[in-house]
């Protein structure tokens, strides 16, 4: 074990140790006696020695030292009692701390450096591998404790763990702690009198890598768009790595796509996550990824067991995992040998007695007069209580189901009759869900009516029948149905093709969609009820691809197959409007509806879509980009020449993108492409994965010298066409892509190749491909995917405002980033309907079917004062003046008039501010001072008794909550005004300003003063605006002396109820030309808004204040509720 090291002054004193192992740096010594032949005169002096001077009369046999080179002193560092334990520790430094060593110009501080690093492992260990707060509250308060004092991050930001390692500066590496939040990765080292720390957000980690130099023999790299971090010698490198991986993906699932990726709930709540709950998730994902269950299932217990497996006649050791509504099974090799019990499908779940030969026995008893044993349960009591409680409550469930159906079919009336095959109208929702359950609808797949003839289709029915015979076989040896054992075998059934006459059954079987069909009895007839009829942008893009959807198939060449179509994307678009329709989903649905009854065709997709490709269909395509992604990584690591030559592989992603979302079916000829649909059922997306590595294999040398990207895609397009099966040997192709390439005489005279030897050599070559290897590959590039989609986003916004500005692109994506973060940091630590506000606000429609959803980022309020503060030029106090005029900033901006500000007029205001003409500025300050900047209610609570209003310009009145509904009708009529005014915000610099009274024009000049305060020339300054103030006050006196001396003036300038009071400073006004021209006669004043002012400098100030200003505001804020 690591010790605390302890000085030893002569490290071979009286000669009691024997020098085993040795380097420049370390000693592996043993006690001399231990392990040497017994009766040796110098075993038993120093046997008797240690009796005698040890208090407990116990001296570990083996250490390891540290020893300083030219130095006597040496330090105990590690021990053990058996030779085995110490090697361990010996071992781990070499590897991990060695090469490491050689750096240090001073050896002196390699002591310091070791002695810091084994403290850290000691602690590390003594929390133990699966450290949490749970486990070792003391020992985590600690780290609490420091975590808050070293980075003053808000109390809701959670500590999850903390590991000790090393962070890499250059060459050097520096030991301390890495602390892991739920928003982000901060590091702290305090080592030889220095201190090094630093916080990186979650949300600007772009990639996060294992990786392997000559000083770093295995190290974790975290990436942001900024630097690259390394991070070394951690105790469980494996772990620490899971971990950050797992917390940066969430954090950016949370962060940057909450509307379109799917978050367990649990992970919606960032205070609730701990080390074990991430755990938890981890392993909740891998099952539901294995077995393909719903993503709403909960996993809850995990055992070993055994199985008995009738076909093998012998019990398969494996792990036993339980979930709401599923048993599963998977043997200690994945793939090997799987079962899937649905609780729906359960009968009982009994103990049986215990022998010798079967210990903890379980028996349990399914509908098809089946039972399976399970056998060496631990805590099978347990198990099989929690596993009964939860099938008595679906029983129960379902019970109250039929009795509710039966109520209704007492009720209802049983004449009408319901099908799906023509659009009809209906009295009574609940009548025709009666009727669907009464009646069959579309009870055959449209492949019996519309057969699919091929030349040489008749002497193929011998291979069909082939086929049947093997599967029948085969279902009585491995059971039929969802709980059938899905073995090797099974998969070489699957790989020769499913025959046409049992495929819909078993894709219904293999992608358990049986199991939802019969719990949603009717659902499917709701669906379709409540959505025909219906119009949206869905429709219509369903009605545009109808009859692109296997257009050469007669199924489709008919109104009946088109209907069908039209009623499941329908159905499915109205079930999941988060998805509504994407393109491909059509072709998917085709495929689905020959082979599949019409219902049994829905469930399906719901299948695909919902669970086997989850992500893959969404607004911007995420799932299906990152298996891309992936995909690259493993065409790098299983065809690394291929790699070599092939200098960007996005190309070949790229082109496999419509693999992925077809699953082959646009690009292979059709009964070639359907057999891929089947290992897809049976293998998921690991079959898709796999089979585009062995096209890419099988065409690496002419992938390897083509030129350009069309090429690639033409030598990829031409041995997809001409891949067949044995009844398809010179039939033409009925692809898409077929077409496209048949002028291509090279590429026609490629061999033809069978699709089963294809598949076949992908299981030989690529089978072992894991699906917890393919879940670890996309929680990586999940990251990357989506910092690519804010890469574009930023690109977006900035093109937007770079030609409406002058401030540099350089100095403009630093805004961008600074107004980004504070829409984080709001995420991170405001209240939750605050963060969910400004989610929302971050999503924008574009179009005006609303067709596309774009991130764009917009601040509200107290985010944008926040920004004012740290990037306004003058001094922004906090005296109520500055955050009155922040507060005026904020509505002159929001000319929407939705309380957000998006970030082009941010940047604008910017641009004025920093490098606008001296008459921008002072607009922009006179604007700032006159509605509908200025409101009402500003500076009081209650409407103002003196209400400045003019019937000169546009009016906007803020008022209070408690007189909404008194002038409900008033606010309507200002709304027309209120839009209009907005349209007209392009034109607003051309069009002259309204007359500024002199109560708001006391008020602008208070912003002056406000604006000198701590200036080098303070004191001219506050001279000068007195001048001006005077002179101005003159100009407007003179003007309301002149405005009175007219016959009826008065009435026409205030010509309002506002009073006696109030009509003389009514009357009193001047213009912004006025106000300018005598601004000009200063010299000083003239000087001072015409500086050059440095934005940059003022950004990289605020990028080190946001953080902790905005935090400090929050914490006060959460304080006071």
């Amino acid at each position: 074990m690591w010790l605390n090291p302890e000085e030893v002054l002569l490290k071979n004193a009286l000669k009691l140790w024997v020098t085993e192992r040795s380097n420049d740096f370390f000693l592996l010594q043993r006690r001399r006696g231990h392990g040497e032949p017994t009766g040796r005169i110098t075993g038993l002096l120093v046997g008797a020695l240690d009796t005698v001077l040890d208090s407990n009369a116990r001296v570990t046999p083996f250490r390891i030292l540290l020893q300083i080179p030219g130095s006597q002193t040496s330090w105990v560092i590690a021990s053990g009692v058996a030779i085995e334990e110490v090697n361990k520790h010996w071992d781990w430094l070499l590897h991990n701390l060695l090469h490491s060593l050689s750096v240090f110009e001073n050896k002196e501080d390699v002591a310091s450096f070791v002695k810091g690093k084994v403290k850290g492992l000691i602690a590390e260990e003594v929390r133990g591998r699966q450290a949490a707060q749970e486990d070792d509250p003391a020992k985590f308060r600690e780290a609490l404790l420091k975590f808050e004092l070293h980075f003053g991050l808000p109390s809701s930001e959670k500590l999850v763990t903390f590991y000790s390692c090393c962070c890499w500066k250059g060459r050097v590496p520096r030991q301390g702690f890495l602390y892991l939040s739920i928003n982000h990765l901060s590091f702290y080292s305090f080592l030889l009198g220095k201190e090094v720390k630093f916080v990186i957000p979650w949300a600007e980690v772009t990639r996060l890598e294992r990786v392997s130099t000559g000083l770093m023999t295995d190290a974790i790299r975290v990436s942001t768009r900024q630097r690259q971090r390394e991070f070394s010698m951690f105790l469980n490198l494996d772990e620490a790595f899971g971990v950050i991986g797992q917390l940066a993906d969430i954090a950016l699932r949370r962060l940057l796509d909450s509307e379109g990726l799917e978050l367990d709930r649990v992970l919606q709540q960032p205070a609730r996550i701990t080390k074990r709950i991430l755990e938890e998730q981890a392993l909740r994902e891998y099952v539901l990824a294995l077995f393909r269950l719903p993503r709403a299932e909960k996993l809850h217990e995990v055992a070993s067991c055994s199985v008995w497996t009738p076909h093998a006649r012998c019990h398969t050791a494996g792990t036993l995992y339980t979930t709401d509504s599923y048993l599963c099974f998977s043997s200690r090799e994945e793939g090997h040998c799987v079962l899937l019990l649905p609780l729906s499908e359960i009968l009982s779940i009994e103990k049986a007695e215990s022998t010798s030969l079967l210990p903890n026995p379980v028996i349990v008893s399914v509908r098809t007069k089946k039972a399976f044993q399970l056998i060496e349960l631990q805590d099978r009591d347990e198990l099989v209580e929690n596993l009964n409680s939860r099938l008595r409550a679906l029983q129960w469930k379902q019970s109250m189901f039929r009795s509710r159906k039966d109520g209704k079919r007492s009720m209802s009336n049983p004449t009408p009759y319901y099908t799906f095959y023509y659009d009809t109208g209906y009295s009574d929702e609940e009548e025709i869900e009666e009727q669907v359950l009464r009646n069959t609808v579309n009870s055959e797949a449209l492949m019996t009516a519309f057969h699919h003839n091929q030349p040489g289709s008749n002497g193929n029915k011998s291979v069909e029948q082939m086929k049947e015979q093997l599967w029948e076989e085969h279902f009585s040896e491995f059971g039929r149905g969802v709980h059938m054992f899905r073995t090797e075998k099974t998969q070489r059934l699957v790989a020769m093709g499913i025959p046409e006459s049992l495929r819909g059954e078993l894709w219904m079987t293999l992608s358990d969609a049986s199991s939802e069909l019969e719990s949603h009895r009717g659902y499917y007839a709701s669906l379709v009820q409540k959505a025909m009829g219906q119009s949206s942008l869905a429709t219509d893009e369903i009605e545009r691809d109808l009859h692109r959807s296997l257009p050469d198939h007669p199924a489709f060449q008919n109104p009946t197959g088109i209907a069908a179509l039209r009623r499941v994307l329908t159905a499915y678009a109205h079930r999941n409007p988060k998805i509504g329709y994407c393109q491909s989903m059509n072709i998917l649905a085709s495929v689905l509806l020959l082979y599949a009854k019409e219902e049994e065709a829905f469930w399906l997709l719901v299948a695909v879509c919902e669970r086997m490709l989850p992500d893959y269909f969404n607004r911007r395509v995420i799932g299906a980009q990152v298996d891309q992604s992936v995909f690259e990584e493993l065409i790098t690591e299983r065809l690394p020449e291929l790699a070599d030559r092939v200098p960007d592989l996005s190309t070949l992603s790229s082109v496999s993108l419509s693999w992925f979302l077809t699953l082959f079916l646009s690009v292979l000829p059709f009964h070639s492409a359907v057999c891929v649909v089947d290992c897809f059922f049976f293998h998921g997306i690991r079959a898709i994965f796999q089979l585009g590595l062995a096209v890419l294999e099988a065409n690496a040398e002419e992938l390897s010298s083509s030129t350009d990207d069309g090429q690639a895609l033409m030598i990829l397009t031409g041995f997809l066409d001409q891949v067949g099966g044995e009844q398809l040997s010179g039939v033409p192709s009925s692809s898409p892509a077929a077409s496209d390439s048949s002028s291509d005489a090279d590429i026609l005279a490629v061999r033809h190749t069978n699709i089963t030897d294809l598949i076949n050599e992908s299981y030989e070559k690529f089978g072992d491909l894991t699906v917890r290897q393919i879940e670890r590959l996309r929680c990586g590039h999940r990251i990357r995917v989506l910092q690519a989609h804010e890469d574009n986003a930023k690109e977006n916004a900035l093109r937007v405002v770079t030609s409406e500005i002058s401030i540099s692109p350089e100095v403009l994506a630093d805004i961008y980033d600074l107004f980004k973060t504070e829409h984080f940091i709001s995420l991170y630590w405001g209240d939750r309907s605050s963060a969910a506000a400004a989610e929302a606000a971050a999503w924008h429609y574009s179009g005006a079917g609303r067709s596309y959803l774009e991130r764009l980022y917009r601040l509200d309020r107290p985010q944008f004062k926040s920004l004012y503060g740290l990037l306004v030029p003058w001094p922004a106090g906090s005296n109520q003046h500055a955050d009155t005029l922040a507060n005026r900033t904020f509505t002159l901006l929001d000319q929407e008039r939705n309380n957000l500000v998006t970030f082009r007029e941010f940047a604008g205001w910017l641009d004025i501010l920093y490098c606008g003409e001296l008459n921008e500025k002072i607009r922009l300050l006179y604007r700032l001072h006159i509605p509908p900047a200025l409101t009402e209610s500003e500076d009081d609570p209650s409407l103002m008794k003196s209400p400045l209003l003019s019937t000169s310009r546009p009016l906007y009145v803020n008022l209070p909550s408690d007189a909404e509904g008194e002038v409900k009708d008033y606010q309507e009529q200002l709304k027309q005004m209120l839009q209009d005014l907005a349209k007209e915000k392009e034109r607003d610099v051309e069009k002259p300003l309204p007359l500024m009274n002199q109560r708001e024009f006391i008020q602008f000049c208070k912003t002056l003063y406000g604006m000198f305060h701590a200036d080098p020339e303070e004191s001219d300054l506050f001279q000068a605006i007195a001048t001006v103030t005077s002179l101005v006050l003159q100009i407007g006196e003179v003007g309301h002396r002149a405005a009175g001396s007219v016959p009826g003036a008065g009435g026409q300038m205030g010509g309002n109820d506002a009073g006696s009071e109030g009509s003389a400073d009514d009357e009193w006004t001047v213009s912004y030309a006025q106000i300018l021209a005598s601004l000009l006669t200063e010299q000083a004043l003239v000087n001072f808004f015409e500086t050059p002012l440095d934005l940059s400098a003022k950004i990289a100030e605020a990028k080190e204040k946001q953080y902790h200003q905005r935090a400090g505001l929050l914490t006060l804020q959460q304080g006071t509720r």
